[in-house]
């Protein structure tokens, strides 16, 4: 199929960037979009031009390294899809196709279709995590956990950290993140002793960051590739409330 390609082009953090046109032939309908992006680079270097830069690493839906908007939609609005797992029998002979990166305060584009994503991990840092010792795996596997809570533990683990979720969200709010983060660790009891201090410092940073806040659009649970379920943002709001106690 051939196709045609509107795709953000951005020298660096400063620089003024536009849309710019290419023209995307022979695609084959089994190739990757990212496959496809990496042909249409093929064709701009042996023409002498600059490659469109763009994120990506494994290529297998579990990174969220390959954060782009195609045609207004996080990921490209597949259910459960990240960009490096949309093949391009999703699109028709002739289609045009409009290549954005994420656009939010807290994402700051570097360069073309790649945004500074480092304020999610700024997030994590604030208290992400467990100071809880648990010895080897054997230690851990000592520790019941009812499953139910496993299960509802392992749902919010599945989060990858995209960012789709904010670049989804008209007011680019990364709770829907923040939440499973905080709510995975909040029902284990590793993740217990620090629960207060976590939801406050983890939803500080949110704030810090720039992120804006949530109204409950429902957007960030549409675009995230991996279905996380905005039941999470809940059990964050009654986790800050309880710390506030």
């Amino acid at each position: 199929m051939n196709l045609t390609l509107h795709v953000w082009r951005q020298k660096g953090p400063k620089a003024k960037g536009k849309l710019e046109t290419y023209q995307a032939t022979n695609v084959s309908e089994d190739e990757s979009f990212l496959e496809m992006l990496d042909e249409v680079n093929e064709e701009l270097i042996k023409a002498g031009k600059d490659p469109i830069a763009f994120d990506h690493d494994c290529r297998e839906g579990i990174c969220g390294m390959c954060s782009q908007v195609i045609n207004g939609k996080p990921h490209g609005g597949q259910e459960r899809t990240t960009v490096c797992q949309l093949h391009m029998r999703s699109f028709a002979d002739g289609d045009e196709i409009f290549i954005e990166p994420w656009r939010a305060k807290a994402f700051p584009v570097q360069k073309d279709l790649i945004a500074d994503r480092s304020t999610l991990e700024t997030i994590m840092q604030a208290g992400g995590f467990t100071s809880c010792h648990t010895g080897g795996v054997p230690d851990g596997n000592a520790l019941l956990v009812p499953k139910p809570v496993a299960d509802y533990a392992m749902d919010a683990a599945e989060c990858i950290g995209c960012g789709a979720c904010v670049a989804g969200c008209p007011n680019s709010s990364a709770m829907l993140y923040t939440s499973a983060k905080v709510a995975q660790l909040a029902v284990l009891p590793q993740g217990k002793g620090e629960a207060k201090a976590r939801v406050k410092s983890m939803t500080d940073a949110l704030l810090d960051e720039g992120f804006g806040n949530c109204t409950n659009h429902y957007e960030c649970q549409d675009a995230c590739p991996k279905g996380i379920n905005v039941k999470f943002i809940a059990k964050l709001n009654r986790e800050y409330i309880k710390s506030l106690v």
